[in-house]
């Protein structure tokens, strides 16, 4: 009987393969990841590269950051990239800043001691560069914002290079542009 199974198997053709099968099967297999990275990138997550020092000593110039936004809600001390679109005086870039507040809160900042207060509570910002100092810019005066809801008030590590929401051309950002 063993002899008979064995015959079979001898019996049996071998599978011949057509000329290229094989590039086809890998040419299926590249072209799914393809398709997979361009879904994911462009629904679910996305590279972004920093640019500039105004989240230095946190991130710096030329890191690339991964940025996930599929059922993202921005809550305070987030690091997010704020959408270009929002900010024309940027040069229609988009910006890396930390999240400091949400909407329905209050931000108050006090140059003279390098502070800034959080609904009256001051911030514990162990991840700041150096000491902030009043920037000389007129769109940079302000030291008190309401935040809206549907809002966050964003500012980068770096205090003392502002492009963040303490310029009145950006203030607090709609959180759809995050």
């Amino acid at each position: 009987m063993a002899e008979e199974i064995h015959a079979s198997a001898q019996d049996k053709p071998e599978e011949v393969k057509l000329p290229g099968a094989d590039l086809f099967d890998w040419l299926q297999m590249v072209m799914g990841c393809i398709l997979a990275a361009v879904l994911l990138f462009n629904c679910f997550a996305r590279l972004t590269q920093v640019d500039g020092e105004s989240m230095t000593n946190t991130l710096q110039d030329g890191e690339m950051m991964l940025v996930w936004s599929l059922g993202y809600h921005p809550k305070a001390g987030d690091i997010v990239v704020v959408n270009k679109k929002t900010a024309t005086f940027l040069d229609d870039r988009a910006i890396v800043k930390r999240v400091i507040a949400v909407g329905g809160q209050t931000v108050e900042i006090d140059y003279d001691t390098g502070t800034v207060y959080v609904d009256g509570q001051p911030l514990e910002e162990d991840y700041i560069m150096e000491p902030m100092v009043r920037p000389e810019s007129p769109y940079l005066q302000g030291t008190y914002w309401e935040v809206p809801e549907g809002s966050v008030f964003v500012m980068g590590d770096n205090r003392n290079t502002p492009s963040d929401s303490r310029d009145s051309r950006l203030g607090p950002v709609d959180t759809r542009y995050v």
